[in-house]
Protein backbone atom coordinates (compact mmCIF):
# COMPACT_ATOMS: atom_id res chain seq x y z
CA UNK A 1 0.00 0.00 0.00
CA UNK A 2 1.17 3.52 -0.72
CA UNK A 3 2.57 4.78 2.60
CA UNK A 4 1.83 8.41 1.66
CA UNK A 5 -1.87 7.64 1.18
CA UNK A 6 -4.28 8.29 4.02
CA UNK A 7 -8.01 7.80 4.38
CA UNK A 8 -9.62 11.18 3.83
CA UNK A 9 -13.23 12.00 4.56
CA UNK A 10 -13.87 12.26 0.81
CA UNK A 11 -12.42 8.79 0.19
CA UNK A 12 -14.49 7.36 3.03
CA UNK A 13 -17.62 9.04 1.65
CA UNK A 14 -16.88 7.55 -1.79
CA UNK A 15 -16.57 4.12 -0.20
CA UNK A 16 -19.93 4.50 1.51
CA UNK A 17 -21.50 5.65 -1.78
CA UNK A 18 -20.14 2.52 -3.47
CA UNK A 19 -21.56 0.28 -0.76
CA UNK A 20 -25.07 1.74 -0.97
CA UNK A 21 -26.76 4.90 -2.21
CA UNK A 22 -28.65 5.17 1.10
CA UNK A 23 -26.13 6.61 3.56
CA UNK A 24 -27.54 4.77 6.57
CA UNK A 25 -27.56 1.40 4.79
CA UNK A 26 -24.01 2.06 3.57
CA UNK A 27 -22.88 2.68 7.15
CA UNK A 28 -24.50 -0.55 8.29
CA UNK A 29 -22.86 -2.50 5.44
CA UNK A 30 -19.49 -0.94 6.26
CA UNK A 31 -19.72 -1.98 9.91
CA UNK A 32 -20.87 -5.50 8.94
CA UNK A 33 -17.98 -5.88 6.47
CA UNK A 34 -15.45 -4.65 9.03
CA UNK A 35 -16.82 -6.98 11.72
CA UNK A 36 -16.69 -9.97 9.34
CA UNK A 37 -13.14 -9.10 8.28
CA UNK A 38 -12.08 -8.97 11.94
CA UNK A 39 -13.71 -12.36 12.53
CA UNK A 40 -11.92 -13.81 9.50
CA UNK A 41 -8.51 -12.53 10.56
CA UNK A 42 -9.05 -13.53 14.19
CA UNK A 43 -10.21 -16.97 13.07
CA UNK A 44 -6.97 -17.34 11.12
CA UNK A 45 -4.99 -16.64 14.30
CA UNK A 46 -3.94 -13.07 13.48
CA UNK A 47 -3.09 -11.03 16.55
CA UNK A 48 -3.73 -7.73 14.73
CA UNK A 49 -7.17 -8.65 13.36
CA UNK A 50 -8.56 -5.11 13.65
CA UNK A 51 -5.51 -3.56 12.01
CA UNK A 52 -5.61 -6.10 9.18
CA UNK A 53 -9.32 -5.40 8.64
CA UNK A 54 -8.56 -1.67 8.49
CA UNK A 55 -5.68 -2.32 6.07
CA UNK A 56 -8.06 -4.29 3.85
CA UNK A 57 -10.63 -1.50 3.89
CA UNK A 58 -7.96 1.08 3.15
CA UNK A 59 -6.69 -0.87 0.15
CA UNK A 60 -10.18 -1.21 -1.28
CA UNK A 61 -10.83 2.49 -0.69
CA UNK A 62 -7.54 3.50 -2.29
CA UNK A 63 -8.39 1.60 -5.49
CA UNK A 64 -12.07 2.54 -5.49
CA UNK A 65 -12.00 4.51 -8.75
CA UNK A 66 -10.66 1.46 -10.60
CA UNK A 67 -12.92 -0.96 -8.76
CA UNK A 68 -16.09 0.96 -9.62
CA UNK A 69 -15.31 0.65 -13.34
CA UNK A 70 -14.24 -3.01 -13.38
CA UNK A 71 -16.04 -4.84 -10.55
CA UNK A 72 -19.62 -6.01 -10.73
CA UNK A 73 -21.55 -7.79 -8.02
CA UNK A 74 -21.63 -7.61 -4.25
CA UNK A 75 -18.88 -5.29 -2.92
CA UNK A 76 -18.50 -7.55 0.12
CA UNK A 77 -16.92 -10.24 -2.07
CA UNK A 78 -14.27 -7.78 -3.22
CA UNK A 79 -13.30 -6.99 0.38
CA UNK A 80 -12.88 -10.69 1.15
CA UNK A 81 -10.68 -11.15 -1.92
CA UNK A 82 -8.43 -8.31 -0.81
CA UNK A 83 -8.44 -9.74 2.73
CA UNK A 84 -6.93 -12.96 1.38
CA UNK A 85 -4.00 -11.01 -0.07
CA UNK A 86 -3.57 -9.01 3.13
CA UNK A 87 -3.53 -12.28 5.09
CA UNK A 88 -0.91 -13.81 2.81
CA UNK A 89 1.30 -10.75 3.29
CA UNK A 90 0.75 -10.94 7.03
CA UNK A 91 1.85 -14.56 7.08
CA UNK A 92 5.06 -13.66 5.21
CA UNK A 93 5.91 -10.91 7.68
CA UNK A 94 4.25 -12.44 10.72
CA UNK A 95 5.56 -10.61 13.78
CA UNK A 96 7.26 -12.61 16.51
CA UNK A 97 4.81 -13.79 19.12
CA UNK A 98 5.11 -11.94 22.43
CA UNK A 99 6.33 -13.91 25.38
CA UNK A 100 3.45 -15.14 27.53
CA UNK A 101 5.47 -14.34 30.65
CA UNK A 102 6.59 -10.87 31.65
CA UNK A 103 10.31 -10.37 32.09
CA UNK A 104 11.36 -11.39 35.57
CA UNK A 105 14.44 -9.16 35.63
CA UNK A 106 13.41 -6.05 37.57
CA UNK A 107 16.18 -4.03 35.90
CA UNK A 108 14.76 -4.89 32.48
CA UNK A 109 11.27 -3.91 33.60
CA UNK A 110 12.63 -0.58 34.87
CA UNK A 111 14.43 0.08 31.57
CA UNK A 112 11.29 -0.69 29.58
CA UNK A 113 9.18 1.54 31.82
CA UNK A 114 11.64 4.47 31.56
CA UNK A 115 11.78 4.06 27.78
CA UNK A 116 7.99 4.02 27.54
CA UNK A 117 7.76 7.19 29.65
CA UNK A 118 10.43 8.88 27.52
CA UNK A 119 8.72 7.94 24.25
CA UNK A 120 5.26 9.01 25.42
CA UNK A 121 6.73 12.34 26.53
CA UNK A 122 8.29 12.78 23.07
CA UNK A 123 4.89 12.55 21.35
CA UNK A 124 3.13 15.74 20.39
CA UNK A 125 0.49 16.82 22.87
CA UNK A 126 -2.26 16.05 20.33
CA UNK A 127 -0.92 12.54 19.62
CA UNK A 128 -0.42 11.80 23.32
CA UNK A 129 -4.00 12.91 24.05
CA UNK A 130 -5.38 10.82 21.17
CA UNK A 131 -3.43 7.72 22.20
CA UNK A 132 -4.36 7.94 25.87
CA UNK A 133 -8.06 8.55 25.09
CA UNK A 134 -8.17 5.85 22.40
CA UNK A 135 -6.66 3.11 24.59
CA UNK A 136 -7.81 4.51 27.95
CA UNK A 137 -11.15 2.78 28.34
CA UNK A 138 -12.15 -0.86 28.60
CA UNK A 139 -15.21 -2.90 27.85
CA UNK A 140 -18.36 -1.31 26.49
CA UNK A 141 -17.27 2.21 27.40
CA UNK A 142 -14.33 1.84 25.01
CA UNK A 143 -16.63 1.88 21.98
CA UNK A 144 -18.48 4.98 23.13
CA UNK A 145 -15.27 6.79 24.11
CA UNK A 146 -13.74 6.10 20.69
CA UNK A 147 -16.90 7.29 18.95
CA UNK A 148 -16.82 10.52 21.01
CA UNK A 149 -13.11 11.00 20.24
CA UNK A 150 -13.75 10.64 16.50
CA UNK A 151 -16.56 13.20 16.75
CA UNK A 152 -14.34 15.53 18.78
CA UNK A 153 -11.59 15.35 16.15
CA UNK A 154 -14.09 15.60 13.29
CA UNK A 155 -12.91 12.41 11.59
CA UNK A 156 -14.45 9.07 10.68
CA UNK A 157 -14.05 6.18 13.15
CA UNK A 158 -11.88 4.29 10.66
CA UNK A 159 -9.59 7.30 10.24
CA UNK A 160 -9.29 7.45 14.04
CA UNK A 161 -8.33 3.75 14.17
CA UNK A 162 -5.67 4.30 11.54
CA UNK A 163 -4.28 7.37 13.27
CA UNK A 164 -4.14 5.57 16.64
CA UNK A 165 -2.46 2.56 15.00
CA UNK A 166 0.22 4.73 13.40
CA UNK A 167 0.91 6.57 16.65
CA UNK A 168 1.13 3.27 18.53
CA UNK A 169 3.48 1.88 15.89
CA UNK A 170 5.82 4.88 16.13
CA UNK A 171 5.68 4.64 19.94
CA UNK A 172 6.58 0.95 19.79
CA UNK A 173 9.53 1.65 17.49
CA UNK A 174 10.73 4.42 19.81
CA UNK A 175 10.54 2.12 22.86
CA UNK A 176 12.39 -0.70 21.07
CA UNK A 177 15.20 1.66 19.97
CA UNK A 178 15.43 3.13 23.46
CA UNK A 179 15.73 -0.33 25.02
CA UNK A 180 18.44 -1.28 22.51
CA UNK A 181 20.41 1.90 23.30
CA UNK A 182 20.15 1.32 27.04
CA UNK A 183 21.44 -2.25 26.76
CA UNK A 184 24.59 -1.26 24.87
Amino acid sequence: MNKDWFLSQEAFDALLDWLDSDREQAGIKYEEIRARLIMIFAGRGCIDAEDLADETINRVTQRLSTIKEEFTGDPTRYFFGVANFVHMEYMRRKPPQPSPFPPSDSNQVEIEYRCLEHCIASLTEENRYLLLKYYGAEGRSKVEQRRQLADELGIAPNALRIRAYRIRLSLQECVEKCIERSQE
